[in-house]
C-alpha cells in the first residue's frame, strides 16, 4: 500500500492534469487525460441513450431566484455557491439582481419540463445533462480532482407518473450495477432517509421512504440505512464503492422527490384530461467526472483499460532501419481507430520498452526484421508477460474485442 502514488502525482507524471493558482479547485486537463474524459462521458451518453434518455443542457448562470424557489438557496445560500450582483451600469437591465453560477442542474431541469404544457403520454419523461456545476468549497478541503469546486456532473431528471415509481428506480438501479460491475468495483446499497432539514410534507417523505426501500426489496437488493442523510427534498439511495485500496466512497445516487414538482408546480394533463403533479426522481451514475477520474486514476495507478487508455499500444522499433515499418503499421491501426504512437525517442530497444511502460500503455508490440519479414509484431503486455508474434490484423483484431467489449 506504501507504493500506491497519489492521484495528483500521477496525473502529473503520465500528463493527464494539473492543478494551478490560477484556478484553485479547478483542474487544467491534458489531451491525454481528455482521452479519459471523453471515453468515459462517450460511455455514460451511450448508456444513457440506451435506456430512452434525451439530453439537454441548460445555462451555467441564472438568477438566484430560481434556487430561492427549489430551496436551494435556503439549504446552502451564500455559503456554498458563487453568486454575482453584475452590473453597476445604469443601462445594464441586470443591475441590482442576483445571479448563481449554477451548483446542480436540479431546478433548471424543471424549467425544461415548463417549456410548454406536458401530456401523459409523453411520460416517462427522462432528461439527461452533462452540465458543469460550481460549489464553494473552503480551500482547506479541495483536493486535486476528488473535492473540486469546478464539478462536471452526469446528471438525469425523470418526471413521471407516481404508478411508474418501481419501474424508474428499477431500472435506475440496473443501470448503476452494470455501470460499476463493468469497472471491477465492490459496491453496496445504501438508503438514506429524512433529515433534520427537509423541504415538503411528512406524508410525502414517508412514502417516498417507503417506494425507495421497496424497489430494494423487489430487486432483491441488499442494503444498509442511513438515517437522517437523504437530500433536503428527497430520500436517495446511493451507491457506495471499494477501491483497490479498500477505501470507500459515495458515488452514484437515486433520489426520490415529491418536493419540486410542487415547489415549481409541474403538472401533466392525463388520460381523464386531469392537470396532475409529476414525481421528480434525481440520478447520477458515476456522479462527478473529476472525482471518479480521480477514484480511478489511484484504483488503476495510471495503468487504465485498454478502452480508457490515452495511448493503448506502442509500437517499438527495435533500431531505426525498423521505423518506417512501424510508422506504416500504426498508420492502418490509427484508421482502424486504435490510439497508437511510435515509440522512435530512446536510443537502445530498452530503453524505449521503458519508457512505453511508464507511460503505461497497455500493449507493446516490438518490430524488427522477423516481424517486417512475417507482416507481423512481437506483443507483449504492460505487465511484461510474452503473448508471442501476431499478425498485425490479428493483433488489431485483438485490440477491437477488447475496446468493444470494455473490459
Amino acid at each position: 500500500m506504501n507504493n500506491q502514488k497519489d492521484h495528483k502525482q500521477i496525473g502529473q507524471e503520465l500528463e493527464l492534469f494539473f492543478s494551478s493558482d490560477y484556478a484553485p479547485g479547478a483542474p487544467f486537463w491534458l489531451p491525454k487525460g481528455m482521452i479519459i474524459f471523453k471515453e468515459l462521458e462517450k460511455y455514460i451518453r451511450q448508456l444513457t441513450l440506451d435506456n430512452n434518455y434525451q439530453e439537454i443542457s441548460t445555462p451555467i448562470m441564472v438568477k438566484s431566484q430560481l434556487f430561492k424557489e427549489s430551496g436551494h438557496w435556503t439549504k446552502f445560500g451564500e455559503h456554498n455557491m458563487y453568486n454575482l450582483n453584475l452590473s453597476d451600469d445604469p443601462e445594464d437591465d441586470t443591475k441590482g439582481i442576483s445571479y448563481t453560477l449554477k451548483p446542480m442542474n436540479c431546478p433548471e431541469a424543471t424549467v425544461v419540463y415548463r417549456f410548454r404544457p406536458r401530456s401523459y403520454r409523453e411520460l416517462p419523461l427522462r432528461l439527461s445533462e452533462i452540465g458543469r456545476l460550481h460549489r464553494r468549497e473552503k480551500s482547506g478541503e479541495v483536493n486535486g480532482l476528488l473535492r473540486v469546486r469546478q464539478i462536471t456532473m452526469d446528471d438525469a431528471h425523470i418526471f413521471t407518473p407516481e404508478e411508474n415509481i418501481f419501474d424508474e428506480i428499477s431500472n435506475i438501479l440496473d443501470i448503476m450495477v452494470e455501470f460499476y460491475t463493468k469497472f471491477g468495483f465492490e459496491f453496496e446499497f445504501r438508503l438514506a432517509t429524512k433529515p433534520k432539514l427537509f423541504a415538503g410534507t411528512d406524508d410525502n417523505w414517508s412514502k417516498a421512504e417507503k417506494d425507495l426501500e421497496e424497489a430494494l426489496k423487489k430487486k432483491d437488493l441488499k442494503y444498509t440505512m442511513k438515517p437522517g442523510d437523504g437530500a433536503f427534498y428527497g430520500p436517495k439511495i446511493d451507491v457506495h464503492i471499494k477501491d483497490s485500496l479498500g477505501r470507500e466512497w459515495q458515488l452514484a445516487t437515486v433520489q426520490l422527490d415529491f418536493h419540486m414538482p410542487e415547489a415549481f408546480d409541474l403538472s401533466y394533463i392525463n388520460d381523464k384530461g386531469e392537470k396532475v403533479r409529476p414525481v421528480m426522481i434525481h440520478r447520477a451514475i458515476l456522479g462527478s467526472f473529476e472525482r471518479y477520474i480521480g477514484i480511478l486514476t489511484e484504483h488503476y495507478q495510471g495503468a487504465f483499460p485498454l478502452w480508457m487508455s490515452p495511448i493503448q499500444a506502442a509500437l517499438i522499433p527495435i533500431t531505426d532501419k525498423h521505423i518506417k515499418y512501424c510508422e506504416k503499421a500504426a498508420e492502418e491501426l490509427r484508421n482502424a481507430g486504435v490510439r497508437v504512437e511510435v515509440f522512435i525517442k530512446s536510443d537502445t530497444l530498452q530503453a524505449k520498452i521503458r519508457e512505453a511502460t511508464l507511460q503505461k500503455i497497455p500493449y507493446l508490440g516490438i518490430i524488427g526484421d522477423k516481424e517486417i519479414e512475417k507482416s507481423s509484431v512481437s506483443l507483449r503486455a504492460l505487465n511484461g508477460k510474452d503473448l508471442g508474434t501476431l499478425s498485425l490484423s490479428e493483433f488489431l483484431a485483438k485490440l477491437k474485442e477488447e475496446i468493444d467489449k470494455k473490459v
